[in-house]
């Protein structure tokens, strides 16, 4: 599988879902770069959409593709949100935000009227938790706030950047990458339970909030709703 191939595949097609005039939703990552990146070729007199950001990185993005942009409190609700996932479940339920930016994807995404979510083959699990779950806590007493997390059940890892410093959210905030050993049970009360703890801001679980799945291939596309 060309990885490149089936990212873009799906990029495509759901961009084709974009009307002009929407107010859009941009995501963060490798596959939701490559869906900027088609809406900024396909602006014209004819064609022009408002981006809502989901990271300081999309906004840059945006900003030299010519994109219109706004911030994420200058609107209730948005029309439609393309982005990447890290893992997605059969019932689509998904994991998000090992890029980084979790905290404004769900802000942004939560107002969107159509979330679409736009994944490789790889990405698609039959339980969330095969890989790591992104928690995004507060810098202060973050390892008190970690002993917390741990004790739902998982390992969890402070995100350290390459220069060996702990990576830094674009709300200034620390994240930790946790492991359940067997995958997450129960997503919807693993995120309740999370958002209980003192310290912890948001998780990398999104839940019912995706409207339609499209799985790229190295030959096209797989859509699931």
């Amino acid at each position: 599988m060309n990885q490149d191939t089936s990212k873009t595949n799906a990029a495509k097609e759901a961009v084709k879902l974009i009307r002009n005039g929407m107010v859009v939703g941009l995501g963060t990552g490798s596959t939701a770069k490559i869906a900027v990146d088609l809406i900024g070729r396909k602006l014209s007199n004819n064609f022009q959409i408002i981006g809502m950001p989901t990271s300081i990185k999309t906004e840059e993005q945006a900003k030299d593709l010519g994109i219109s942009l706004i911030e994420i409190d200058q609107a209730e609700t948005i029309d439609i949100a393309i982005d990447g996932a890290d893992e997605v479940a059969p019932d689509l339920s998904l994991i998000k935000g090992l890029g980084g930016a979790l905290l404004r994807e769900k802000k942004v995404e939560k107002k969107a009227k159509e979330l679409i979510i736009i994944v490789d083959e790889s990405k698609i699990v039959e339980r969330l938790g095969e890989g790591f779950l992104p928690v995004e806590v507060s810098v202060e007493n973050h390892e008190l706030t970690r002993n917390e997390i741990t004790e739902l059940g998982c390992t969890a890892e402070l995100r350290i950047e390459d220069d060996s410093l702990p990576f830094i959210t674009d709300n200034q905030n620390y994240i930790y990458h946790c492991k359940f050993e067997n995958g997450i049970q129960n997503p919807r009360e693993l995120d309740n339970n999370l958002l209980e703890i003192d310290g912890v801001i948001d998780t990398g679980l999104f839940i019912d909030m995706a409207s339609k799945v499209i799985i790229g291939t190295s030959n096209g596309t797989k859509i699931i709703e």
